[in-house]
């Protein structure tokens, strides 16, 4: 699995500003490419550069290789949609491969600039220290709110998925993340405190308009997608050590869709709430966490797991008597209603686990659909 780790590069102030001066240049040229590119009606690479290539080099001062990197970047950005002009931001990414960066160490890294090759001492924490062994491909310089990063892929080992003796499911969810069938709740409840003070703070500061107000925007600008993200982290970590410990299988909801499905029965005040759900970055941390720790992971289609009951398998809205309630009107079965929807889901795999089982015995094991 290909994974990618965030370097902070520590470059000096004249650094920095060779860096910003290079990036300005590079993103510069790749718009002056895409107006090429877009008259010729192409996208291939060999043509482009024929095309481009000296007079780039001539205007803009790149150097042989970036030159080259900006017509990679341009014609794989018009591949997507040839019916537009691709435009860069001038603070956009730089491309870097192996004949312009240079790893010297784990402490510092060497890479061409505008003004020649620049050595510039880089940052990490043990995590990425750990895995710096493993880099692979090429390498993206951007700039964050006046910091360079380096995104670095690396190649992290796959565990083979074990036998599992057991399927452990999990409901999604907006009030409570993650319910799991074994009744442990990850609850929502702090991220949508934190949502609601962040924008009622917002809300007064933009109507201020003052500089000051304008700088503590600044300053809280992707501070709630940082805090749900490390939520998210922290929930699917617990899930795969749990599954992990127990020799189970995890099965989730696919919900891939549901935000354009549910877009018109959502309440008006409940909309943003329900905009701001970030269940497909939840699952794409469990997914991607389950192959790395060889944990078996399957997707169930979620109709009706939160009307069905568990013991007599009576389906009915009826059955929803509040969010929060279950209560069958079959036969009386009653609990939390999230508990009971992971139960559910538990139970559909469950009914195919030797063939699920026999799936992830073969060496080629993927995620996929049940139910």
């Amino acid at each position: 699995m290909l994974q990618t780790l965030m370097v902070k590069l520590d470059p000096s102030p004249e650094q920095h500003k060779m860096l910003c001066e290079t990036m300005e240049r590079f993103n510069e040229a790749c718009n002056q490419i895409a107006e090429t590119a877009f008259a010729m009606h192409s996208a291939n690479k060999v043509e482009i550069h024929k095309t481009v290539y000296y007079p780039v080099r001539e205007h803009f001062g790149l150097s042989s290789q970036l030159t080259v990197r900006a017509i990679s970047k341009v014609c794989e950005a018009y591949k997507r949609d040839k019916s537009i002009k691709p435009e860069f931001r001038l603070d956009g990414a730089i491309v870097y491969d192996q004949r312009i960066l240079s790893w010297k160490g784990l402490e510092k890294v060497s890479l061409i600039t505008l003004h020649g090759r620049q050595v510039i001492p880089v940052r990490f924490g043990e995590y990425q220290k750990a895995r710096m062994d493993r880099i692979r491909g090429q390498v993206d310089l951007i700039l964050v709110k006046g910091v360079f990063y380096l995104c670095v892929v690396v190649e992290v080992p796959e565990e083979t998925p074990y036998d599992p003796r057991g399927v452990i499911g999990v409901d999604l969810g907006i009030k409570n993340l993650a319910v799991d069938s074994d009744g442990e709740v990850h609850s929502g409840e702090r991220i949508l405190s934190v949502r609601a003070k962040s924008d009622a703070l917002k809300a007064k500061l933009q109507s201020v308009g003052t500089k000051s107000a304008k700088r503590h925007l600044r300053k809280l600008s992707g501070k709630m997608a940082r805090f749900a993200r490390d939520t998210n982290h922290c929930i699917s970590k617990t899930l795969i050590t749990k599954a992990k410990d127990t020799l189970s299988l995890i099965s989730l909801e696919d919900l891939e869709g549901i935000g354009n499905r549910t877009v018109r029965t959502v309440q008006k005040s409940q909309r943003h709430n329900h905009s701001s759900w970030s269940f497909n970055q939840l699952r794409e941390f469990v997914t991607y966490k389950a192959a790395i720790a060889g944990v078996p992971l399957v997707y169930i289609d979620p109709a009706y797991t939160s009307q069905e009951c568990p013991i007599c398998h009576c389906i009915s809205k009826s059955n929803r008597p509040t969010r929060d309630e279950f209560c069958c009107t079959c036969c009386g079965f009653s609990g939390p209603a999230d508990n009971v929807a992971a139960l559910n889901i538990r139970a559909r795999v469950e009914v195919n686990l030797p063939i699920v089982a026999r799936f992830f015995a073969q060496p080629q094991a993927l995620p996929f659909r049940v139910g």
